[in-house]
């Protein structure tokens, strides 16, 4: 299905190039500013002025005249240095709008799939994950659901920390004290880290044990490795639970850990001396990059080894990365990491396009995203200073929708209450995240995300519980309304029209960019406008059957749009709440 901005696009391009002979000419098409100016406007004429030696304005009002009587247009006009506003006619709005609602992909099948590769959430074993965990896990996965909505193969990875000398410490520890061995729990596991680490820096000779404890673990020791995989086994089991219940799609299959590229690291190296791109600088193997240097402009190095033979942070992102290209055949690879990681993403990008792993085919590209900031604009912790678990945040969010959900509808039973209100608080927390330019930091603010106006998850999911509710008060079954008439005959069905079909357009242009923030303020306009058509044009109480069919018809459209948006979110949607 030819999406709207599609079919405008094309178009003018053929009208510009019928006109003054310049193909393929991006007639630049945008959505109107305000609601007076039409529907799309049409910013080319500017660019062209130069090239034509022509004044924009004239340029613009030639193609106006040009294409004034095409049936896809109500009205054009020039306005301002050379802008065309564009109103659509009802007609084309109709066709294109039925299309868009008997197809649950709306036309968006990509003819090209590409395996796209997603890093997120990299919790790291045998440690709770924390609010620093959130954003990772529900940015990735909004990015998941997305690609793979529009028909790629996308394969998630979880690239876990459970491997080095952190492992060989706890297991030391666990091993000096038989009960150690029966503590399972995350909780229990994060004690025995904490104690673990610091015996590693006050202890003497625990330090050296510690060490030769990874030794054997490396070495594949049949109790120290009995130990890990129980420790990795706990901590999957953690994540699982937490992934559940964040309705992240994740699962234990997503897990390549640090431990996973361990065997490829001496053929990853091997494969940089091959190719003459290894230095050595005080004993240590490293890749200098152009353009990459430190504060005193000298080259900085991309350490591959230690001089002591050991593989680093870097060296098993190396790996990972020739194994997502050379195995799994990624032909764009994303990581979603905080923005502090920015530089290191940049060195690994240049060394594998260096290294010939990644050619100009396949697309690299790191997400980075802010931090999570509280009332007082610093690091979002509990009241006593403390990191705060990201299983207490769910908690949180779970009780505070429910004492909401019960203030409203106090006469549903419990459990029906508790389903609304994961679904609200999950929703909130999510959709506050993701409502941000992600690049940017933001203000966590419970009252603001569970608040039911404004731009937020409980404000989209009530206006699709809205909508389900006139259908069932008008006992009408929606199926019935395939191949039904639709007639746009009030300026709010119009204009509700124009933005349902918009939807693709916006999907479309987050998988290339991945700007999910627009996803979220697309929803917001759209419900605000679905209320505008509903506190203007009688549904029901319809002056007629046609009329009442018809905005039953945009009624549904907007139920399908909002649903499947918040869906790519991440964002459940309730029938009443």
């Amino acid at each position: 299905m030819t999406t709207i901005k599609q079919l405008l696009t094309t178009t003018f391009t053929n009208a510009i190039n019928e006109t003054y002979q310049i193909p393929d000419c991006d007639p630049i098409i945008h959505a109107a500013t305000r609601i007076e100016f039409g529907d799309y406007q049409a910013n080319f004429a500017m660019g062209l002025a130069k090239k034509l030696n022509l004044k924009p304005q004239a340029i613009a009002q030639t193609l106006v005249e040009k294409l004034q009587n095409d049936p896809l247009f109500k009205s054009l006009s020039v306005a301002g240095p050379g802008f065309i506003n564009i109103t659509l006619a009802s007609q084309p709005l109709v066709a294109l709008l039925c299309a868009q609602h008997e197809d649950a992909t709306f036309g968006l099948r990509c003819e090209k799939p590409q395996t796209i590769i997603v890093d997120y959430s990299s919790a790291n074993a045998a440690k709770e994950m924390h609010v620093g965990h959130l954003r990772s896990a529900i940015i990735g996965d909004a990015i998941v659901r997305i690609l793979r909505f529009l028909g790629h193969d996308v394969v998630g990875q979880n690239h876990i920390g459970d491997w080095g000398t952190q492992f060989g410490m706890l297991i030391e520890h666990m091993l000096s004290d038989k009960a150690r061995l029966q503590m399972h729990s995350l909780s229990d596991l994060n004690v025995l880290y904490q104690q673990s680490k610091q015996r590693f820096d006050n202890e003497r000779g625990f330090a050296e044990k510690a060490r030769q404890r990874t030794v054997l673990l490396q070495q594949g020791d049949p109790q120290t490795r009995q130990i890990w995989q129980q420790i990795i086994d706990d901590s999957e089991n953690y994540f699982e639970a937490i992934y559940q219940r964040l309705g992240v799609l994740l699962t234990r299959e997503h897990s390549r850990g640090e431990s996973f590229y361990n065997d490829l690291l001496d053929d990853v190296v091997q494969d940089l001396e091959q190719k003459q791109l290894i230095s050595l600088s005080d004993g240590a193997k490293v890749i200098f990059l152009e353009g990459f240097v430190d504060p005193d402009q000298n080259p900085l190095p991309l350490i591959v080894r230690k001089s002591d033979g050991a593989a680093l942070y870097g060296t098993t992102d190396l790996a990972a990365i020739r194994y997502r290209i050379q195995t799994l055949h990624g032909n764009r690879l994303i990581y979603v990491t905080d923005a502090r990681q920015k530089q290191h993403f940049a060195m690994l990008f240049a060394a594998a396009r260096k290294a010939g792993w990644a050619d100009e085919t396949i697309k690299l590209e790191h997400v980075p995203f802010g931090s999570i900031l509280g009332e007082d604009h610093k690091p979002f912790k509990t009241r006593s200073g403390e990191t705060i678990k990201l299983a207490d945040l769910l908690d949180e969010a779970e009780q505070r929708a429910l004492a909401i959900v019960m203030s409203k509808q106090s006469d549903l039973d419990p459990a029906s209450q508790k389903t609304i209100a994961k679904a609200v608080g999950i929703g909130a927390l999510k959709y506050a995240d993701l409502s941000n330019d992600k690049v940017r930091d933001y203000v966590f603010n419970w009252e603001t995300m569970l608040a039911f106006d404004g731009n937020t998850a409980p404000y989209l999911q009530n206006a699709y519980v809205r909508i389900k509710a006139i259908f069932r008060k008008g006992a009408i079954n929606a199926t019935q309304l395939q191949h039904q008439e639709l007639h746009l005959i009030e300026p709010s069905e119009h204009q509700l029209a124009v933005k349902l079909l918009a939807f693709p357009d916006v999907l479309f242009s987050i998988s290339q960019d991945l700007a999910l923030h627009r996803l979220c303020h697309y929803l917001y306009e759209l419900a605000s406008l679905f209320h505008r058509f509903y506190e203007a044009c009688p549904i029901l109480n319809a002056p007629d059957e046609k009329i009442k069919q018809s905005r039953l018809l945009l009624c549904d459209c907007t139920a399908q749009v909002l649903k499947t948006g918040l869906n790519l979110l991440g964002i459940d949607v309730l029938e009443y709440m």
